[in-house]
């Protein structure tokens, strides 16, 4: 029988596949940079000579992220933004803009997520999830837009998404239909956007383990392991490998690259059976009653 040795670890954390310096002068802005993945991603950024931008509406997640930037060494600010509120977004573009110019990149990378039953999900929990992910998301895209073509220079956008906007997502109807107009978006302003120097991109995360997960994920994770058959990769995947891929996307070698959402994920949501195993209710799957009961 063939050995099942699955993809290999990556590079050492503090490698990088860009040149040192790849960012250097250059702004990164960065929605939810202060934890978990949107701080991963920021930081390779900053390894590679960005000066860095945090928004968040939370300040324990702003100070979070600005003492890791620190630890990297990079020059980074700090901005209190609900990126639901276009002015609040505004305000946060000119703190970046009289800190270190206007962002080159930005990575919109906040976002609401939680899981619940279709039919259990209030209009408030159906409205915040999506104003969030997918109205905040253009919101912050139009600022960083409108300022670049106002200015008449180059830019990047990378939009941070999840696979469910292809397969759609039993239990976070919420997420996975703002997904899906994230993924769209990523399509339609590259095209917009092009002509002017502007590129815009996706990035999807596969299971990357950090302390800042939700509850239902930090349940899976409790079944997971680095040999987890469940995982084409028969791994995880580690935090710097997708900051990776955010600096690829952003950088002059990837200039030709637009309107293209890639997945990181080790072809994790690529996976099928040739018999499908038995259906399981997404209300089985969360221990739940009967509806209405």
């Amino acid at each position: 029988m063939t050995e099942l040795i699955g993809l290999g670890e990556p590079a050492p954390l503090g490698a990088s596949a860009l040149p040192a310096g790849t960012y250097n002068g250059e702004c990164v802005f960065v929605t939810g940079g202060g934890t978990g993945l949107g701080r991963a991603i920021a930081t390779e950024f900053a390894r590679l000579g960005a000066s860095i931008v945090i928004a968040s509406r939370k300040p324990e997640h702003l100070e979070q992220g600005e003492s890791s930037m620190r630890e990297v060494g990079a020059n980074v600010l700090t901005v209190a933004c609900d990126i639901r509120e276009p002015d609040s977004i505004a305000a946060a573009f000119d703190a970046a803009v009289g800190a270190f110019g206007l962002p080159s990149v930005l990575v919109n990378n906040a976002a609401a997520n939680f899981p619940v039953p279709a039919e259990d999900m209030s209009p408030n929990a159906w409205r915040t999830v999506v104003d969030i992910t997918l109205n905040g998301t253009y919101f912050c895209a139009r600022e960083f837009g409108r300022r670049h073509l106002a200015a008449g220079t180059p830019g990047s956008i990378i939009n941070v998404g999840a696979s469910y906007a292809w397969t759609g997502g039993p239990g976070f109807a919420h997420s996975a239909a703002a997904k899906a107009g994230v993924k769209n978006m990523v399509e339609t302003l590259a095209v917009e956007w092009g002509p002017y120097g502007i590129q815009v991109n996706g990035l999807v995360p596969g299971l990357f383990p950090h302390d800042d997960m939700t509850a239902d994920i930090q349940g899976n994770l409790a079944r997971t392991n680095d040999k987890d058959v469940c995982q084409p990769a028969l791994r995880v995947g580690r935090l710097r490998e997708l900051g990776w891929a955010a600096t690829f996307l952003a950088s002059p070698y990837a200039r030709f690259i637009s309107g293209h959402t890639l997945v990181v994920d080790g072809a994790n949501w690529q996976r099928r059976l040739l018999t499908n195993p038995p259906v399981i209710t997404v209300r089985d799957q969360m221990g739940k009653g009967p509806f209405g009961e």
